[in-house]
């Protein structure tokens, strides 16, 4: 398999995760639990002089992740799209990843699974479990990513070129947080920071 590079955009402000009305911690935790699960899934090994964990945050919330031995981009505030393509900037030329920070239930191994199946095209996604959104987005070309990211972005990544991969409605890779009642339905499988730091329902 390719020695892939992620990008994880992570939102730094107060208004981060506001459908789920979530606690500036919970929402904090859910990213963390994120990106633990990326960086388990990509050792360091291979290309030692490049970051294989790219974060583009806040700086009032990069020690976070750099704790975790993610390399932290400052996050211009341009938005979502202009975040992921300051990642996309920071990292080497091997593939690039792209992964929201909203998947708290996600594994190394499952993570490392689509990215094995993403190696096998040149542009590749997995779609949300609401096939309706976008979780990853892949390229073997840097060059080549074509991110647009928000609502109905699935949609729109197929009309970029990108191969939808077939994953299991039900992994973690694909269960990102936007509400309470997502979250809920995660129950115990979420990381253990965000079940720290879920609030009492």
């Amino acid at each position: 398999m390719p020695d892939w590079t992620v990008v994880v955009p992570v939102k730094g402000t107060a208004s981060a995760k506001s459908r789920l009305a979530a606690s500036a911690d919970l929402a904090l935790a859910i990213a963390l639990d994120s990106v633990a699960a990326v960086v388990a899934a990509l050792p360091t090994s291979g290309r030692p002089s490049e970051p294989r964990v790219i974060v583009v945050t806040s700086a009032s919330i990069a020690a976070h992740f750099g704790a975790l031995g993610a390399h932290v981009v400052p996050d211009e505030g341009n938005g979502l799209n202009a975040a992921v393509a300051q990642g996309i900037a920071a990292a080497g030329r091997g593939p690039v990843g792209v992964l929201l920070g909203d998947v708290p239930a996600l594994r190394a191994a499952e993570l490392e699974a689509a990215l094995e199946l993403a190696a096998q095209y040149p542009l590749a996604f997995v779609p949300d479990a609401d096939n309706d959104g976008t979780v990853l987005l892949t390229a073997l070309r840097p060059a080549d990513h074509r991110p647009a990211f928000g609502a109905h972005s699935r949609a729109r990544h197929l009309a970029a070129g990108y191969v939808e991969l077939e994953l299991p409605q039900e992994s973690g890779l694909r269960r990102d947080v936007d509400t309470a009642s997502q979250l809920a339905d995660l129950a115990s499988r979420v990381g253990p920071r965000t079940r720290a730091s879920r609030s009492p329902s």
